[in-house]
Parts: structure tokens; C-alpha cells; sequence
């Protein structure tokens, strides 16, 4: 029996094997119009009918073979769509029937998957832009499915857009041709790695690319071209080092499509295509983590796939686990510790916001009847990452757990599994390889805890602080300061020598504090810049910082920041920040409002939630 609360189709009775799309970009009324053929197969006996995700989708018709079949799609009622698309079958179907239907149908501008861009929205303010966002359960706004990560597919699409754009999705290109009188292009695309729904995407709009890698391109408005090919150069050295981790590369292609500004996550794992923020362009390769995380989803993620939403840390968890061992490799086990410790200051934010005892914060939550995206949170990254930490360390480190991750990609890859099938491989695997100490050893574990209880880990890692040590001083020194007449003490020099990971962690430290004197502010600005700096993610922090210390000459500030690039991790906690101040609330509010077109739906309904 197959469960997944986020879906509403019959999928104990069907499974879809293959979707091929057929679809016209029409950016006047900002739909995409065409049809979509699902290829399935009866898992049942005396199926009579197949229901299917929709939301904010028109259905013109449905047939077999050429013949209508009747449907039915009742009002929307929730954030998971309609009740789904019932279609009647002309006579029930026996077990391990095939067969297919295709379905006429057309997107609309209430859709949550797909943000439209006006010009004025790109960086060349000449031509529209649309891009997808499928994860968690968006990919029914894109087409009718089973949108449920428990079946995966492969996927063709053929998609007609208006010259000049062009198209690009989470698949390999096999083609493209002039249509109408070279008025638009049709781009043909073949995924034959099976995924689930939600990694479908597609992005139209005038992008240029340049090569990266052997199997790497990355994709942008031409713009921007030059300076992410700099940026993310070091690309494929993150993909060599998951395959000696792991298994050969699955995909072919590794490409990356920077996309505009208002791109609600910093990286989505779209397979061949991975879709990033603009916000990681630093100019000083900074923020590539990002990057190596995307990476990593190649393998734990796209290739081994949590089969329902209350199972997410066996993506994320896992992905986290691997990208700070590729970091580990290319800059060293401190600099890997370095980013866990500044993961577990992000984890103990969230917790806070949901509350220690909110069950969302649970490992493996319980999701019935609540939005995925509700439960989104660091606890999937960050909890699921300690607890593969601590699993490492108890089975008696890397020399024991590594060969453990291959085998665990070798055994699910192209799988779709619950925590239960990762736990029972995890105990075979240990015993049969090393012996029954080691069961001994993993039986000695809180599982209850780690998966079942809200909150903080019921352990705490130890990491290496070799580089969060001065860090933690500089903020010491600022605390201890705070009622000084003056702050002669501090100079630029403190942080000369910094990392942008340690300017980082230094303000997160600052965080950890009570609020700050205004006085201490305009001195910290006075000797750091941190105002004027570049980096989004130093910028977050110390805009986080005075918004606690409610200091208002940092307002505009953080108006500007939160409508220019409209990442959830940055723009929400800044959003509920700015409202949470004695002068800010409506502010918070008026600045969304007037704003609300820029973000991302998903983003939107989101910071909604937050602020009103």
C-alpha cells in the first residue's frame, strides 16, 4: 500500500509510468495551453476510473484512444487543489493493464507553480520570463498528475515559445525547430532517469549560456553571463567528488539556469537544470555551497526520493550530510565543522519561530491534512544532518559510514522509500559488512527522539571550533562593550582577516545576545561597513541584528533588500522581524503589499501568512 497525505489520487489503483508534454508559452494571457499524455498502469483489480491532482487547471477534455471519456473536477477546497480530476474509464481494468489517456487543457494565473515576469522584472527589461516551482505539491498547477513523490516517472515534452526565447527544462534537450513562419521555436526535451512530479520544470525568457564543465552549462539573461560563469566555475569538482563518494554521475548534464531575482529558494535540484539564486553571485565564490548542495541532490534526492512529504530529511538531511563531505574534501574537515556549526545557529531560528514543541519540528512530522509547505523548515537540513553526524560517529566514523552512503545510493537509486527502509538497510547493512557490534551500537541510539520528538536534536554534535573562536570572541568584546561612552577598541582590523563564513557566524553570535544600544550600532557600522557590504548573506544577518536592536535608520534598508531579491530563507524572517518592531508593522505591510507581484506565489502566500 502506497501513502502520501498530500495527494488526492487513486494511487493504490494507478501508477503513471511516463507524462509527455505538449505545450504553447502564451505570455499575452499568461497561461500555457496544450496537452498532456500520461502513459499508466492498473496496480489493482477492476479499476474503473483515474483520479488525478489538479489545482487552478482548466480541463477542455479527456480521452482514450481517441474516444472523450466524461471527467469531473469539483470546486477547489485547499491548498492540495481540487478533489481531483475523476475520469470515468469506458469498462474496468484488470491488474497490469497499460494504457493512455491524454488530456486537453490550459494553466491559469491563480496556478502557485509558475511566476510570470513582466519585462521591467528581468535584468534586461526587454523581454517576459516565466519559471517554475514544483516542490511540494505545485506540480498540479503545471499539469494534471499523480503529484506525489512516491511514483517517478520519465518525462517528453515539446514546448512552442515566441521568438526570441528560449526554453529550457529539467531534461535533456533532443532538439528544436522553427514554427510559424519563424515566429516561435518549438524545444523538444526527453527525461529517461525516472522522478518524481515535483521535478519537473521549465523556464522561457531570453537566456544565454557558456560552458562551465565536461557536462556542465550555465544558463542566464545575457546580462549576467560572464559573472556567474565565474562564480559557479568550480562546478564540476563538486560533481567528481560525489561520484568517488558514491556512484557515476546519473544525469549527463549538470546545468545551472541563474534566474531572476525573485526566485523564492537559493537553489532548486531540478535534474540536468538546477535552478538558482542570483543572490549567490558574490563575486568572491562565497556562496557556491549552495551549488555543492544542489550537486548532492543528484544522488540523495533526485536518485534515492523520500516517498511522501513527512519523509523530506531523507532528502535534505541526507544532501546536507553529503555537501559538507564534498566541502570537507575540496577545503577540509574545519571548514566542514565550520558550516555545521553555523547550520545548527540556522536550525535553533527555526525552532524558535515554530515553537520547541510544535510537532512540525519533529524529524519525521506528521502531515496529514497540513500543507507541506507549512512544515518547511532548517529541521529537514540541519536536524536530518546532525543525525547522520551522529549515526557516523556512533558507528565509529567516517571509515565505517562512507562505504555505508555508496551502498545505501546503490541499494534505493531510482527509488522512491519512507524512514523505515533507510533504518532497516542502515542495521543490514552495518551488520552483514562490519558485524554485530555495530547493530549493537546503533541499537543504543534515540531513535524515538530523533525522529518523533519536536524541537532540538536530543543530542548536541561536537564540531571543531578552530574557526568560530575568534568569531565568538569579536561578539564577546561587543557584548561586554555595550554601555561604553565610546568604542575606540574596535577597528576595522577585527574582521580584516575574516571569511565571509566567519563574518557570518560572528553575527549570528551577536543575535544570541539581547538587544544591542543604538549607540553600538552606529559603531559596529562604523567600523565594519556592514551596511554598504555586497554579500546577501552577511546583509541578512546584520540587517537581523539592528532590526532587533529596532533601529529605524536601518529600515529603508531592509525595504530595499527584501524588494530585490525575494528568497524565503532572507525575506520572511525579515518580514516578521520588521513587523515585530514598535514602528515597523505597517510598514512590513505596506511594503509587501505594494510589492506582492514581485515574489514568487509560493513566497507570497508565505509572507502573507507571516505578516497579516
Amino acid at each position: 500500500m502506497y501513502y502520501d497525505p498530500s495527494t488526492l489520487s487513486n494511487i493504490n489503483e494507478i501508477q503513471t509510468s511516463h507524462i509527455g508534454l505538449n505545450l504553447r508559452v502564451d505570455f499575452e494571457h499568461k497561461i500555457l495551453d496544450g496537452s498532456v499524455t500520461l502513459r499508466l498502469i492498473t496496480i489493482a483489480d477492476n479499476v474503473n476510473k483515474v483520479i488525478l491532482d489538479t489545482k487552478s487547471l482548466i480541463i477542455k477534455s479527456v480521452s482514450q484512444d481517441g474516444k472523450q471519456l466524461k471527467f469531473n473536477l469539483n470546486n477547489e477546497i485547499d491548498c492540495f487543489g481540487a478533489t481531483g480530476l475523476h475520469i470515468e474509464l469506458e469498462k474496468p481494468l484488470a491488474t497490469g493493464t497499460k494504457f493512455e489517456l491524454e488530456i486537453s487543457y490550459n494553466t491559469t494565473i491563480q496556478g502557485t507553480a509558475i511566476q510570470w515576469l513582466e519585462p521591467s522584472q528581468t535584468v534586461g527589461k526587454k523581454h517576459p520570463y516565466l519559471f517554475t516551482q514544483c516542490q511540494e505539491i505545485h506540480a498540479r498547477s503545471l499539469l494534471p498528475c499523480q503529484d506525489t513523490p512516491c511514483f517517478k516517472i520519465t518525462y517528453s515534452a515539446n514546448i512552442q515559445v515566441p521568438h526570441p526565447l528560449r526554453a529550457l527544462m529539467s531534461a535533456i534537450s533532443v532538439g528544436e525547430e522553427e514554427i510559424n513562419d519563424d515566429k516561435s521555436k518549438l524545444y523538444k526535451f526527453e527525461q529517461k532517469v525516472k522522478i518524481p512530479s515535483y521535478l519537473i520544470a521549465l523556464a522561457v525568457g531570453n537566456l544565454a549560456g557558456k560552458e562551465i564543465g565536461p557536462r556542465s552549462t550555465v544558463w542566464s539573461e545575457p546580462e549576467v553571463i560572464q559573472d556567474a560563469a565565474w562564480e559557479f566555475e568550480d562546478t564540476e569538482k563538486f560533481i567528481a567528488i560525489g561520484e568517488k563518494l558514491l556512484t557515476p554521475y546519473e544525469w549527463k548534464k549538470y546545468d545551472l539556469l541563474v534566474l531572476p531575482a525573485s526566485f523564492p529558494f537559493g537553489g532548486m535540484e531540478n535534474p540536468c537544470l538546477t535552478f538558482i539564486t542570483p543572490a549567490l553571485i558574490a563575486g568572491d565564490r562565497s556562496l557556491v555551497d549552495v551549488v555543492a548542495h544542489e550537486v548532492a541532490h543528484s544522488w540523495t534526492g533526485n536518485l534515492v526520493t523520500a516517498a511522501n512529504w513527512e519523509h523530506f530529511w531523507l532528502n535534505e538531511g541526507w544532501t546536507m550530510f553529503l555537501e559538507r563531505k564534498i566541502i570537507g574534501r575540496l577545503y577540509g574537515e574545519k571548514e566542514s565543522d565550520f558550516h555545521s556549526i553555523i547550520g545548527l545557529s540556522e536550525l535553533e531560528e527555526d525552532v524558535t519561530v515554530f515553537g520547541e514543541d510544535n510537532p512540525l519540528t519533529a524529524l519525521q512530522p506528521v502531515l496529514k491534512g497540513i500543507d507541506p509547505d507549512d512544515a518547511f523548515s532548517r529541521v529537514s537540513y540541519e536536524k536530518g544532518y546532525n543525525f547522520l553526524y551522529h549515526i557516523q560517529q556512533v558507528v565509529g566514523g567516517p571509515e565505517f559510514f562512507e562505504p555505508y552512503m555508496k551502498a545505501h545510493i546503490e541499494e534505493f537509486a531510482g527509488k522512491s522509500i519512507i524512514t523505515d527502509d533507510w533504518k532497516n538497510f542502515l542495521y543490514s547493512f552495518m551488520e552483514k559488512t562490519f558485524g554485530s557490534a555495530k547493530k549493537d551500537a546503533l541499537d543504543k541510539i534515540d531513535w524515538n527522539g530523533w525522529l518523533h520528538s519536536p524541537g532540538m536534536p536530543p543530542l548536541k554534535n561536537e564540531f571543531d571550533q578552530t574557526l568560530s573562536e575568534e568569531c565568538n570572541k569579536l561578539a564577546e568584546r561587543w557584548n561586554l562593550a555595550r554601555n561604553n561612552e565610546n568604542f575606540k577598541e574596535f577597528s576595522p582590523a577585527d574582521i580584516e582577516k575574516f571569511t565571509t563564513l566567519q563574518k557570518m557566524a560572528f553575527l549570528d553570535r551577536l543575535l544570541e545576545f539581547p538587544p544591542f544600544p543604538h549607540s553600538s550600532i552606529v559603531a559596529m557600522d562604523k567600523a565594519y561597513n556592514f551596511t554598504t557590504v555586497r554579500n546577501v548573506e552577511v546583509c541578512y544577518r546584520w540587517q537581523k541584528v539592528c532590526l532587533l536592536a529596532e533601529y529605524e535608520p536601518m529600515f529603508p534598508h531592509v525595504v530595499k533588500f527584501v524588494t530585490q531579491q525575494g528568497r524565503m530563507k532572507y525575506v520572511r524572517p525579515l518580514y516578521r522581524m520588521l513587523k515585530n518592531t514598535k514602528k515597523g508593522s505597517d510598514l512590513a505591510k505596506k511594503t509587501f503589499t505594494e510589492n506582492k507581484s514581485f515574489y514568487h506565489p509560493i513566497a507570497a502566500t508565505m509572507i502573507e501568512r507571516d505578516i497579516f
